[in-house]
């Protein structure tokens, strides 16, 4: 699978990794979990997102493929979650990494994300300085911010961060023309979260109250028609059109992960089809101020 070089990181990922947030759902079983990362790894996938927040995902993680630890890069949300502590503190966030560190069962955190923290808190930097004392430590590589809309600007200008995880798909294309190529010129790392858009192609009709139903409306906005499959369409979008040096996606099932596999390495859509993709949003964008 392609690798890329995640900004000035100098760590490699490859261009589909992992969101390991439905393996944390204590109904999964505990062997089919080790299944699932241990196949991911052995299908090239090189980077493993997870976080605090993911349930028994990290615990998973360490549990199955510490022994694989140099195989793959891990990255990590937190920033709450700490018992007899505030939210997006100082001390949160070094209690963070190190709960972090002790349930992946690994020395270094890779990538750790600030998850979704307000830009008030950003703008008064405690929660950045803990995440850079992380990294001065040798316990986090590469400080990053995973968010969107102001927030997400304010992390990509201030300078204090390696790299930011955000929504980049066929129905949030707000980030393509400002954010990301800012993020790209100051030597940002780039994740791309949600490349599927939560598939709103699953609903025959509007899934009203559903998460999707944002995107499920954005869809039929565009009115796009292409030849190829949806999930296929919006995976190699996201993939090569937005600067992104991977882009993760979550599933249970290992016949999924191959088939995303599969259409992610087919590369590039044809220009035409970006084109359209492109075009077609840029003509409704004015409703759809920021991100879902």
């Amino acid at each position: 699978m392609e690798t890329r070089t995640f900004g000035h990181s100098g760590l490699a990922v490859s261009v589909l990794g992992f969101g390991a947030g439905q393996i944390g759902d204590a109904r999964m079983g505990e062997k089919e979990a080790g299944r699932l990362l241990n196949a991911l790894l052995d299908e090239g996938i090189s980077l493993i997102d997870t976080a605090r927040g993911y349930g028994l995902s990290e615990e998973r993680i360490g549990r199955h493929i510490s022994h694989r630890r140099d195989e793959f890069v891990i990255s990590t949300k937190l920033g709450y979650g700490i018992p007899g502590l505030p939210d997006w503190t100082y001390a949160t966030i070094l209690s963070g990494v190190e709960e972090a560190l002790r349930r992946l069962k690994t020395e270094v955190i890779d990538v750790a994300h600030l998850h979704s923290c307000p830009r008030y808190m950003l703008e008064e930097g405690s929660v950045i300085a803990a995440l850079e004392e992380a990294r001065r430590q040798g316990k986090v590589k590469v400080c990053a911010y995973s968010g969107e809309n102001e927030e997400l600007e304010f992390a990509i200008s201030c300078g204090r961060f390696g790299g930011v995880m955000t929504s980049v798909n066929l129905f949030d294309q707000g980030n393509l023309d400002r954010r990301l190529p800012l993020a790209t010129e100051k030597g940002l790392g780039i994740i791309a979260k949600r490349p599927l858009g939560n598939a709103p192609w699953r609903f025959s009709e509007r899934p009203a109250g559903h998460y999707c139903e944002e995107y499920w409306l954005r869809w039929k906005k565009m009115g796009l028609e292409l030849e190829l499959p949806w999930d296929e369409i919006a995976l190699r979008f996201a993939a090569y059109s937005g600067g992104a040096h991977s882009c993760i996606v979550g599933t249970t099932d290992l016949a999924h992960l191959r088939r995303n596999l599969e259409m992610v390495q087919k590369g590039p859509l044809p220009e035409e089809s970006v084109r359209a993709i492109r075009e077609a949003f840029q003509k409704n964008d004015e409703g759809w101020v920021g991100q879902v």
